[in-house]
C-alpha cells in the first residue's frame, strides 16, 4: 500500500482559505434575486387572472357569499376570450361582463356556449339573478345594463356557425331561388366535390331539370335559427343513394342574414298612451304630454320598440308616452310611430322607442329574454 502523506495546515491558514477563496459574486446575486422576483410577479399575475373581472365581484349580493374565482378559475384562456370578444365587437366593459358571466356558470367551452342560445341564456340568467338581488340599486341597474347590452351583441353572433356548404348535414332544408321561382329542397349529401340536393319537381310531381350552369341563390337556417345564403350554379344530375339528385357547386362564401337588432317577444300587455307635443325649438324645446289617454295592447316588444293594437287611427310620426306594467315593475317610454296598419276596427302601430330609462330598459330586456319574475 502506498503511503499517503498529509501535510498539516495551521488553523489560521484554513480560516484564511475559507474567507478569501469562497466569495459570492455580486452580479450572480443580483441575477438570482431578479429571477426570483420575476417568478413571484408571474405567480401574482396568474392568480389575478384567475379571479373574476374587476367590478363584477358580486360582493353586494344579499344573503349570499360573493362570487369568488376559486370555483371558476382556469376554465378557459383569457386571451382566447378576448379574441372571441374582439371578433364579436364587444367593448372593454362588455368583454369583462362576458368573462364574468361564463366563469360564474363555470363554462369550459365559451365558443360552444356563445353559439348555443339556450346555453347562453342559462349563463346570463344566473348572472341576472345575482345582480337583481344586489343591495345597491344604482350599481345593480348599471351592471344589468352592461349585461343586457352584452347579451344583445351576442344575439346575432355567428361564432361557431358553419363556414362552408361542405358542413351541411343531410336533409337540411334549403330555399333555392332560380329566376322568379323559389324551390324548397333538402340536402341529400354534402360529401364529395359537389353538393347534391333533391331534384326539383312541379306540382304534379314531375321532375324539373334546371339547365346546367344556371345561377342559383340558396338560403338555409342552422339549428340556432340563424339564416345564411350563398350563390351557386347547377353542375348536373346524378342518382345518389337510389334517389335522383341535382348537383350544385359548393361554396365557402356564406353570407349571414342579419336579424333584428334586438330580440323581440310576443305578448298581450295592456298599456296606456298619451300623445306628446313638441313646443319651441332648440334649447327652448320642451315636450307637452296630453292628459287624454288611449288604451292599447302591446302585441310584441323589444328594447328598441314595440307593436301596439289600438282602436283609434294614429298618424305616422306621432310621439307618445307609453306606460305599462311588466311583472311588478312600472315601465314608461317615449316612442314615435313608424308605421300604422288599419285592419277593420283595429289599428296596429309600430313604435320606435326614443327615450327609455335604464331601469325600464333592464325590465324590458328581462321580460324579452325571460330572465326575471313575471
Amino acid at each position: 500500500m502506498n503511503n499517503i502523506n498529509f501535510i498539516p495546515l495551521p488553523l489560521q491558514s484554513i480560516e484564511n482559505f475559507a474567507i478569501d477563496d469562497v466569495k459570492v459574486d455580486p452580479i450572480n446575486l443580483i441575477i438570482g434575486f431578479s429571477v426570483l422576483a420575476v417568478f413571484i410577479i408571474v405567480i401574482v399575475i396568474i392568480n389575478a387572472a384567475k379571479k373574476g373581472p374587476a367590478g363584477y365581484s358580486g360582493k353586494s349580493v344579499k344573503g349570499k357569499s360573493s362570487v369568488s374565482s376559486s370555483g371558476a378559475s382556469g376554465f378557459f384562456s383569457g386571451l382566447k376570450l378576448r379574441s372571441i370578444a374582439r371578433n364579436i365587437g364587444l367593448d372593454h366593459e362588455q368583454t369583462k361582463m362576458l368573462d364574468f358571466v361564463l366563469k360564474t356558470d363555470m363554462v369550459t367551452d365559451p365558443e360552444k356556449s356563445i353559439a348555443t342560445p339556450a346555453l347562453l341564456d342559462r349563463h346570463f340568467r344566473k348572472t341576472y339573478r345575482i345582480f337583481d338581488q344586489s343591495s345597491s340599486y344604482k350599481d345593480a341597474q348599471h351592471k344589468l345594463a352592461i349585461m343586457f347590452s352584452t347579451r344583445n351583441m351576442l344575439e346575432n353572433c355567428v361564432i361557431g356557425s358553419i363556414t362552408s356548404t361542405r358542413q351541411l348535414k343531410e336533409d337540411t332544408a334549403l330555399i333555392i331561388t332560380s329566376g322568379k321561382e323559389k324551390l324548397n329542397l333538402h340536402v341529400i349529401t354534402a360529401k364529395g366535390d359537389h353538393l347534391v340536393v333533391e331534384t326539383p319537381k312541379n306540382v304534379l310531381g314531375t321532375q324539373i331539370k334546371i339547365a346546367k350552369g344556371t345561377r342559383l341563390t340558396v338560403m338555409f337556417f342552422n339549428k340556432s335559427n340563424k339564416g345564411f345564403s350563398f350563390e351557386t350554379r347547377v353542375i348536373g344530375y346524378i342518382s345518389q343513394y337510389g334517389q335522383p339528385g341535382m348537383q350544385i357547386a359548393h361554396s365557402d362564401h356564406l353570407r349571414f342574414l342579419s336579424q333584428r337588432r334586438y330580440r323581440r317577444r310576443q305578448g298581450a300587455i295592456a298599456c296606456f298612451m298619451n300623445l306628446v307635443y313638441v313646443e319651441g325649438s332648440g334649447k327652448k324645446q320642451r315636450l307637452i304630454v296630453d292628459k287624454r289617454k288611449l288604451n292599447g295592447n302591446i302585441a310584441d316588444i323589444s328594447v328598441g320598440g314595440c307593436s301596439i293594437k289600438i282602436m283609434a287611427p294614429v298618424q305616422v310620426g306621432a310621439k307618445f308616452k307609453i306606460e305599462f306594467v311588466l311583472g311588478d315593475t312600472n315601465v314608461a317610454a317615449l316612442g314615435q310611430v313608424l308605421r300604422s296598419n288599419r285592419t277593420g276596427m283595429t289599428t296596429v302601430i309600430h313604435i320606435r322607442f326614443l327615450r327609455v330609462s335604464q331601469k325600464s330598459m333592464n325590465t324590458i330586456n328581462a321580460y324579452v329574454y325571460e330572465y326575471g319574475r313575471e
